[in-house]
């Protein structure tokens, strides 16, 4: 705590001024040094320990306006909606191979809504433009990407993910168009895509896929999309093309419907080269040459091991690749269980009522059956009201201590409450 009283010695000679004036000059930088530094974004230093916080939409534009810091700590600490930027142009975040986003970025849980961007001649374009760092946690709800230009690598999340890994991502009820590489979330998957999902509209020309465009020198695991498709080649539900050796698609789902010319498929478009197992597709699939209800085409290179399309709802009999189940034979286990799926720690399925779907994505509440969180779930949780002893060899109650604190009570009534009627969406409303 400085003060600028009446100095000491204030009224000696006049010919010590001179040195009471550098005391003056040292007492001043003394208390501005000790003043804290004016903090960047929302707090923090952009480290692991203190990471940059990111609070409003400007937050986010800062990010891309200072490349110096695409290899630093961010975290997302509340919902933000990306048109409080009132029409400012926004600054992607990566730009390219050498400057990449090799940071990370945990979004904690929340969303970005109502992010806009239109680009004429661009590569690399989305929130993140080219990442080679990590992007978690994160849910971007209303996505809005315009790309022209014929540059392409075009994702709501990513253009383009060279190395690094995002995970836990989703974009919900996105709208994106592109030229070539465009994907729901990702363009050019070269690295991992772990435990995310599409909803909304995908459009391009070629390599075009509900969740990413094109799966290169990386693996896109425990991943759905529900998004709806339209492309001229290369179109996949949830991809258009895997393209290496190394490119790998497991555990993951479409139900969207797939529109195209050429190469298209109720999941992958083109199956060139790496493999494709454990994964189905339901949604309505039409085009001329090399269509399919799984796969529109596969060459050499390419395997699709232990996979399922819908034949009844895909209206397609035929696929280059996997087996054409009934709409009937997709809704049991043991259509899946039969060809080694796993239904204890990765699928699950509410039989007869709807297709698979994957355990990370039934919301909290959803107890009876994966199909939302609805009054049968209410019923459930009712029948163990003020349930004591609720521990791990019981499963806490079978799941009604959402605490969990050993009974069930108004907290987890709370808790409940705050996903009711959450849903499991496993269809597209038709299109109109």
């Amino acid at each position: 705590m400085c003060s600028f009283g009446k100095p000491i010695g204030l009224s000696r000679p006049r010919k010590q001024s001179g040195n009471l004036t550098i005391s003056l000059l040292v007492l001043l930088t003394i208390c501005l040094s000790a003043l804290p530094a004016q903090a960047q974004y929302g707090g923090g230093s952009g480290t692991v320990e203190a990471p940059f916080l990111i609070y409003r939409a400007r937050h986010m534009n800062e990010i891309g306006a200072n490349p110096g810091h695409w290899g630093k700590h961010f975290k997302l600490m509340v919902d933000i909606d990306m048109s409080d930027l009132a029409g400012a142009a926004f600054n992607v975040i990566g730009t390219g191979t050498f400057e990449a986003f090799n940071g990370v970025f945990d979004g904690n849980g929340h969303t970005i809504s109502n992010f806009r961007l239109t680009s004429v001649g661009q590569r690399y374009t989305g929130l993140f433009g080219y990442v080679t760092g990590q992007v978690e946690n994160l849910g971007l709800v209303n996505p809005n990407i315009f790309a022209t230009g014929g540059t392409g690598y075009v994702g709501s999340l990513a253009g383009y993910l060279e190395k690094g890994i995002i995970t836990g991502c989703y974009a919900k009820n996105a709208s994106i168009s592109g030229d070539h590489t465009v994907g729901g979330l990702v363009g050019w998957a070269g690295a991992r895509v772990v435990d995310c999902s599409t909803s909304g509209t995908v459009s391009g020309d070629s390599y075009v896929g509900g969740l990413t465009g094109l799966v290169a020198d990386g693996t896109v695991t425990r991943c759905y999309s529900n998004a709806s498709v339209w492309g001229n080649r290369d179109v996949g539900g949830l991809a258009g093309k895997t393209v290496q050796e190394t490119s790998t698609i497991t555990n993951c789902y479409a139900t969207g419907d797939v529109t195209g010319d050429m190469y298209v498929g109720g999941l992958l478009g083109v199956s060139e080269q790496g493999a494709t197992y454990k994964c189905y597709s339901v949604g309505r699939v039409t085009g001329n040459r090399s269509v399919g209800g799984l796969v529109g085409e596969k060459f050499y290179g390419g395997r699709v091991l232990q996979c399922f399309w819908d034949t009844e709802a895909s209206g397609q009999p035929t696929s280059a690749g996997g087996t054409g189940k009934t709409t009937a034979e997709m809704q049991v286990i043991s259509t899946f269980s039969a060809a080694g799926w796993d239904f204890w720690s990765t699928w699950t399925v509410c039989a007869g009522i709807n297709y698979p779907v994957l355990l990370w994505q039934i919301p909290v509440g959803d107890f009876v059956c994966p199909d939302g969180v609805n009054f049968i779930d209410f019923a459930f949780f009712a029948a163990r009201w003020h349930r004591h002893n609720c521990n791990a060899p019981n499963s806490y109650c079978n799941g009604t201590d959402l605490d969990p604190s050993g009974t069930v009570d108004f907290k987890d009534l709370g808790i409940f409450a705050e996903s009711w009627l959450e849903g499991i969406i496993i269809t597209e409303e038709p299109n109109q």
